[in-house]
């Protein structure tokens, strides 16, 4: 495969990452040149450098600061870096994940312009995949909003995670939307003995979330939540994995709601967690295509979830009970009848397994995004002017 590729990705800690990771190291191994630009804290997600890689395909890595936040002198410092590098490298396709990046590799190439124009016509395609929803904070939303409307009116393809985030996109004026294609993660069958002492009475039941702890996954709804059900015996066991900004926050809320909850911090052993649960919830503001509930899927795992963002579309009609978002009432109600129905229970388990076999794979997502690369990237890198 004679294809250039650069990869611009922003600071993230979580699926957006290891999706990005997956697709370049597709490439990578499909013989294209990929090269990554993004926070020096994403280089990990890139073994370019060790024995993991084959030193056939291997993965450059260039540090572009592109945070999470707005920095007015430093966004403008990373964007003309990024051009710099983009301008020596001349890759066919850009692919940028979330809406940052995005925006940060749009204007990049459209800086790049005149001088790539006149060094032999090289252009780019750029792509962006569309991972998230806008922020709540008025401020942050008003930004999200600008770079919304540059990615939309800049980009060659916008892939978008979710049903809600590809109208969104349309609507913003982007021509070309289309749905991403997100692998759900393979899990080993692992043994729950060893989690289940770890975390206590084996007579309890455990209620698992799994996820950053930040306001968009809605942890303090599960707490509340669970306050609702402190009288029964055995009371139900909150266990959550995860670390993030609001770890404090959300321990002083189960002390003050008097509700048993263990925090574990950020754990690598998800596939255990998910084994030893009696029932996974994610009670998220929003999701796009979050890949702990497709791991959930994969673990058989009876599932309740909020009715937001892509999740309907990972489940299917049958393989969660879903609620309606930031309701603590709904989803105490709705945990509880699984936790007390063992019926139901079974058939959610079942309709898991079953919904998991219909996921997309590794080599699905791979093979949809080269075959976008092969649709949109020049195959020798030389082309029109740049947009």
């Amino acid at each position: 495969m004679n294809l250039r590729v650069a990869v611009v990705l922003g600071t993230t800690a979580g699926g957006t990452g290891r999706h990005a990771a997956m697709l370049a190291g597709a490439c990578a191994d499909a013989g294209a040149l990929v090269r990554v630009f993004g926070p020096a804290s994403a280089r990990a997600l890139w073994p370019a450098d060790s024995a993991q890689r084959s030193p056939l395909s291997p993965i450059g890595f260039d540090a572009v600061t592109i945070t999470d936040r707005p920095r007015p002198v430093g966004d403008a410092r990373a964007v003309l870096r990024l051009r710099r590098l983009l301008v020596a490298m001349r890759p066919d396709v850009v692919h940028a994940h979330g809406l940052r990046a995005g925006a940060f590799a749009a204007l990049a190439l459209w800086l790049g312009a005149p001088s790539s124009a006149r060094r032999g016509g090289w252009r780019a395609a750029l792509v962006v995949t569309v991972h998230n929803a806008p922020p709540s904070q008025p401020r942050l939303a008003a930004i999200y909003g600008v770079l919304e409307r540059v990615v939309a009116r800049r980009v060659d393809v916008v892939l978008c995670v979710s049903p809600d985030l590809s109208d969104r996109m349309r609507g913003l004026g982007a021509s070309n939307v289309r749905r991403a294609v997100v692998a759900a993660p393979e899990l080993a069958s692992v043994p729950a003995d060893q989690v289940r002492a770890e975390l206590g009475d084996h007579r309890r039941p455990v209620v698992l979330g799994v996820g950053r702890l930040a306001p968009q996954k809605g942890f303090g709804t599960l707490l509340a939540a669970a306050a609702m059900w402190r009288g029964r015996q055995p009371v139900p066991l909150v266990v959550i994995a995860g670390s993030g900004p609001l770890a404090d926050d959300l321990a002083r809320q189960a002390r003050e709601l008097k509700v048993d909850a263990l925090f574990l911090g950020a754990r690598a052993d998800v596939a255990a967690l998910l084994a030893a649960a009696d029932v996974f919830v994610l009670p998220s503001r929003w999701e796009g295509q979050p890949l702990i509930l497709a791991e959930a899927l994969r673990a058989g795992r009876p599932i309740v979830a909020a009715k937001v963002g892509g999740i309907a579309d990972l489940t299917g009609d049958d393989a969660a009970v879903l609620v309606p978002a930031n309701d603590p009432a709904a989803l105490s109600r709705a945990v509880l009848a699984v936790l007390d129905d063992p019926e139901l229970a079974g058939r959610l388990a079942a309709a898991a397994s079953d919904r998991a076999a219909c996921l997309p794979t590794a080599a699905d997502a791979a093979a949809a995004v080269l075959r976008l690369y092969g649709e949109i990237g020049p195959p020798s890198g030389l082309g029109g002017e740049q947009r």
